[in-house]
């Protein structure tokens, strides 16, 4: 304790020291002074001495590296906060970016609840797959528990494989929607980075009141990529199953005109259900099978209605 402050005397740290508690190595601190990312230790008789703002500089890098900011945009923030214009606004943007984009709670799976969803029978290369692909994560030291990102996903899995899809299939259908979707994230933050948040990077790094801004507009428009993309799909749907159904149901093939009369209108709560069940690939060729399906029993009901109409005329008769 200092006697004149009451405090407690600050922490100072030999580089070995700084290296143990920020679990950086010597060699990345050294790397990261000569780079201009950590300011010069205090140097003491023939020793250096370090500070818990150089424990601070060193978790605010490693924090950023590991939402992927290169070293020069790193430096180039810290140059910024260095120089009196702030980071607590862009270090806040940064979180609200990489934040959950979905109210969705990671969940956990033992092996044994794996394998009784997809038919109580173990399959390595489908575990592989679904590992690759981040349906599941393995858990550091449980080799008989998966964390499930989402729990969703997994879920629509495990109903189309009950449905009859083989599990392959499934990990086939899924990469081509992640890249359909992907190109949709992109070219929606192609659009509101060209007409909403261009005068917050026009010059960088953006001021302390910028980055807050910034980050307010990203909480409001969070939601907005999912909305429209729901309603979309849904008209989508709409469109393309009907006329799926058409070709499939009428013998002359789908109609040479939009007259709604000769149509058949599928409520769009019903394809939000059926996409959220199969996923979009599948929602067409699952309506069309059910339908299918619905018509073979009506007609069998018929066929058996009329059986059993001609034998009660034959025992009357």
């Amino acid at each position: 304790m200092d006697e004149r402050t009451g405090r407690a005397p600050a922490a100072e740290y030999r580089i070995e020291d700084l290296a143990h508690h920020s679990g950086a190595t010597v060699r990345t601190i050294r790397a990261y002074q000569d780079r201009g990312l950590l300011p010069k230790p205090e140097r003491r008789g023939r020793s250096n001495v370090y500070g818990e703002a150089h424990l601070a500089r060193l978790r605010q890098i490693a924090d950023l590296l590991e939402r992927g900011y290169t070293l020069a945009s790193i430096k180039e923030l810290l140059e910024a906060w260095d120089a009196g214009r702030g980071l607590g606004g862009v270090l806040g943007l940064v979180a609200e970016v990489h934040g959950p984009w979905t109210d969705e709670e990671a969940d956990r799976i033992t092996r044994a609840e794996l394998d009784a969803a997809f038919g109580g029978t173990p399959d390595e290369r489908a575990v592989r797959e679904a590992v690759e692909l981040g349906v599941l994560e393995r858990i550091p030291g449980r080799d008989d528990e998966f964390l499930v990102p989402s729990p969703q996903e997994l879920a629509v899995a495990a109903e189309l494989y009950a449905a009859g899809v083989p599990l392959m299939a499934i990990a086939g259908h899924l990469r081509e929607l992640r890249g359909q979707v992907e190109h949709i994230a992109h070219r929606f933050l192609e659009f509101t980075t060209e007409h909403v948040f261009a005068r917050y990077l026009d010059h960088r790094p953006p001021s302390d009141a910028e980055a807050s801004e910034a980050a307010a507009l990203v909480r409001r428009l969070r939601p907005l990529a999912q909305q429209s993309v729901d309603a979309e799909l849904a008209r989508a749907m709409r469109v393309f199953a009907t006329r799926h159904l058409q070709r499939h149901l009428s013998p002359e093939g789908p109609p040479a005109t939009d007259d709604p009369d000769r149509q058949v209108a599928l409520p769009a709560a019903m394809i939000r259900a059926v996409h959220r069940l199969v996923g979009e690939e599948n929602a067409a060729a699952f309506i069309t099978a059910a339908t299918e399906r619905e018509l073979q029993a009506r007609a069998m009901d018929a066929l058996a209605a009329s059986h059993r109409e001609s034998a009660d005329v034959t025992q009357k008769g």
